[in-house]
C-alpha cells in the first residue's frame, strides 16, 4: 500500500497551491502559506510562509520574504529575504539582494546585487560590520 507525504493541511508537500500564469499580471501585496508559482508578471510585496517558485516568463519587481525561493527561469527584480533558501537556477535574471542562510546560484544565472549568507534574525552587525557612526558636532 502506497502512502502519500501530507503536509498538516493536507497538501502534498510539492503541490502548487496558486498559481499566477503566463499571460496575466498582478500589482499590490500577495501574502500566502503552502507552494506558490509566478510564471506571469507581478510587482509589489510577496510574503509567504512556504515555498514561492518563480518560473518561466515571469517578471517580478518588488520584495520577497519567504520561508524558500526557487528561481527556475524568468526576470526578477527584487530584494528577496529567505528563512530557509534562495535558488537560483540557469537561464534566471536576478537583480536586487539577496539573503538566507543557504544560497544557491547556478552555472548561468545572471546575478547583479548583494548576497548575504545570514540567518535572517541575525542582530545587525553580526557580520562584523558596524554601523557608521552618526556625525556629532564638535564641542
Amino acid at each position: 500500500m502506497k502512502q502519500r507525504m501530507q503536509a498538516q493541511d493536507g497538501t502534498r508537500p510539492t503541490e502548487i497551491t496558486a498559481l499566477l500564469g503566463r499571460g496575466t499580471s498582478f500589482d499590490g501585496k500577495l501574502h500566502f502559506s503552502g507552494r506558490v508559482r509566478i510564471d506571469g508578471r507581478f510587482e509589489g510585496e510577496i510574503q509567504g510562509d512556504d515555498v514561492l517558485v518563480i518560473g518561466e516568463g515571469a517578471v517580478v519587481r518588488g520584495s520577497i520574504l519567504v520561508s524558500s525561493c526557487i528561481v527556475t527561469a524568468g526576470e526578477v527584480h527584487a530584494d528577496i529575504r529567505a528563512r530557509q533558501s534562495i535558488e537560483l537556477h540557469a537561464p534566471a535574471h536576478v537583480t536586487g539582494s539577496l539573503h538566507a542562510p543557504a544560497v544557491f546560484i547556478d552555472r548561468g544565472v545572471k546575478f547583479e546585487g548583494s548576497c548575504t549568507m545570514a540567518p535572517l534574525d541575525a542582530p545587525d552587525g553580526a557580520d562584523g560590520v558596524e554601523p557608521a557612526a552618526a556625525d556629532e558636532p564638535a564641542g
